[in-house]
């Protein structure tokens, strides 16, 4: 019988640049407050947030997703055509179809690169750097385009209690190539869709069509995804850290989902962090930007400590779904 022939690739990837785009606008608290009945005291003291990025109505998460893809292709040393896979991880853009990151691939010069996106809201990034990872040592692709892209102001309701006040606008980036040593580990990740109506859309497309619904957006169930997030995340925490054969001293740099300033502090007091971690916080200034808030936050902390590079850190993504992903790269 005739055999096919199969792909093969290289042994091991690694991040080789990364880049990132933040809304133009930034939103104090007290912006926000008047709708939902609130302070800028109490915002600060739930979430840790002081200001948030969102982008002018003009400004699509397309465009900060190809303003962040342009400076990580630039910062990888990796020419634009070289570009084989694009994946664009994003819970907002607001055509079904065609794709985001099929239009992307064109407009930063990698057509035509196979290119799709994929909803995994929080944990979008990190399900995005596991499927690169996986998809070019088959031999699949040979660098990847990896992308969490969101312009959560679209769907957000202002009077909402709930999650309206979190959330931001960004784009982050990262191209993922070969590596003669291993530079991405195992991915723990999952989902519990029997907790799927903890957070989530309000309503649906054709509930908005039908005049049921008023147009879609996001809500949450704050205790059951707070509780969720510091109660069985850091089991998952701990497991990409031991599939990573390392141990919690051994990293540089801790880059949870930023979701919460309190789930941050509380995440890492459960891991026993020791003082040399360095600690995403990115939150504070930036606001929850669901899958693009892992590789904003992995960005800032690169310019901030740019002693960090070559070092390990621990990513961990979690949210609607509720699915999550961690694991452990060596930042570039």
């Amino acid at each position: 019988m005739t055999q096919l022939k199969q792909a093969s690739g290289p042994r091991y990837t690694r991040i080789l640049g990364m880049g990132a785009a933040r809304g133009d606008l930034v939103v104090p608290n007290d912006d926000l407050v008047g709708p939902i009945n609130s302070s800028d005291e109490w915002i600060r003291q739930r979430t840790g947030i002081v200001t948030r990025t969102r982008a002018s109505a003009a400004v699509s998460a397309l465009d900060l997703a190809v303003e962040a893809a342009q400076e990580a292709i630039e910062a990888s040393g990796v020419q634009p055509e070289q570009v084989d896979l694009v994946l664009v991880a994003t819970i907002s853009n607001v055509q079904q179809t065609p794709s985001l990151s099929a239009v992307l691939a064109d407009r930063v010069g990698a057509n035509p690169a196979a290119a799709y996106d994929l909803n995994a809201a929080c944990a979008g990034y990190t399900y995005a750097v596991a499927q690169a990872d996986a998809l070019i040592r088959a031999g699949a692709g040979t660098h990847a385009l990896v992308i969490g892209a969101e312009k959560l102001s679209d769907i957000v309701d202002p009077t909402d209690r709930s999650i309206s006040f979190l959330l931001g606008d960004g784009a982050g980036a990262a191209v993922i190539g070969p590596s003669d040593t291993p530079g991405i580990s195992k991915t723990v990740w999952g989902s519990d869709g029997s907790k799927a109506d903890a957070v989530g859309m309000n309503a649906t497309l054709t509930q908005f069509r039908d005049g049921s619904a008023a147009w879609p957006t996001l809500r949450q169930e704050g205790p059951t995804v707070f509780r969720w997030a510091v109660w069985e995340m850091v089991k998952v925490a701990r497991r990409a850290i031991e599939e990573a054969g390392i141990t919690p001293d051994q990293l540089a740099a801790f880059i949870p989902h930023q979701a919460n300033m309190r789930i941050i502090d509380e995440f890492a007091k459960q891991l026993g962090l020791p003082d040399t971690v360095a600690i995403a916080r990115d939150i504070a200034t930036t606001g929850n930007t669901s899958a693009a808030s892992i590789p904003l936050a992995t960005h800032r902390l690169l310019q901030e400590h740019p002693e960090l590079s070559g070092g390990l850190a621990l990513q961990i993504g979690f949210g609607a779904g509720l699915a999550y992903g961690a694991q452990v790269v060596v930042l570039p």
